[in-house]
């Protein structure tokens, strides 16, 4: 399977630099379109194919990427419209915001559209570790479907779903991961203030973090059930707890995830 990812930008080339690390595709089968001279040269010292035409990187792939900003999507589609090969190519626009109804006009040839996905990820593909929003349009078969979230499982996780819960999906994942962020470095400040060098206190709230999520996946436990676990009566853990659910925290991340739904 031969795959090209047109606009190698920070999410394009996360994508890119997670299906280089994986397995799942052959290197010499991975394809990048880039205006940037510096960016091609990067990924053709990986040992993936690097060129500026973007019609070039369509011809011949069994999909093809769009990862550009949203306001470039229509130049680009209409760009490679007369090269795509509806009846056997596979397109996944990731841009959010951008309608797969406005993809099927800017790409509609005689009432003949191509199979078209949706797809969010966020940048940790680059480490094999996205969370993945996968929308599967219309023209798309369940075996198609299948296909797009097996490349995106090599590269994490992914979830099937509808056009509605994109917005949605974004936010919590592919914002979200700056959201997570946030949190690390406001715990690492705090560990700092608790008289811990900055690196170690980062380190700390990495470890910290990553155990949490393998005792939730391990456990199956609810996010709450597993807090009752270190929560003692009266001890340190309610205390902090507490003091941060009065500064608003829990609301805080709730409102913050809506607004950024909007």
């Amino acid at each position: 399977m031969k795959i090209s990812i047109i606009g190698a930008g920070a999410m394009g080339g996360a994508l890119a630099e997670g299906l280089i690390k994986g397995d799942y595709i052959k290197n010499e089968d991975i394809c990048v379109a880039d205006p940037s001279r510096d960016s091609r040269e990067h990924f053709a010292n990986l040992g993936i194919i690097a060129t500026p035409s973007n019609q070039l990187a369509a011809q011949g792939a069994d999909i093809v990427c769009v990862v550009v900003k949203p306001w470039l999507v229509e130049q680009v589609l209409k760009g490679i419209k007369d090269v795509l090969d509806y009846s056997s190519q596979l397109l996944i626009v990731v841009a959010a915001g951008v309608k797969s109804t406005d993809i099927n006009t800017w790409l509609d040839k005689g009432g003949d559209t191509i199979p078209t996905f949706l797809v969010i990820p966020n940048i940790a593909i680059a480490h094999l570790q996205s969370m993945t929003f996968i929308v599967p349009d219309a023209n798309a078969t369940q075996q198609q479907t299948e296909q797009v979230k097996a490349l995106f499982d090599s590269m994490g996780k992914s979830i099937i779903t509808d056009e509605n819960h994109l917005a949605a999906g974004t936010t919590l994942a592919s914002c979200g991961i700056a959201y997570a962020m946030r949190y690390i470095r406001a715990a690492s400040e705090g560990g700092v203030e608790l008289g811990f060098k900055a690196d170690d206190a980062k380190n700390i709230v990495m470890q910290t973090m990553k155990g949490a999520v393998e005792l939730l996946e391990a456990s199956g436990l609810h996010p709450e059930a597993a807090i009752d676990l270190v929560t003692t009566p009266g001890g340190v853990t309610i205390k902090g707890l507490n003091e941060m659910e009065h500064a608003g925290f829990t609301s805080s991340v709730i409102r913050g995830l809506k607004a950024g739904a909007k």
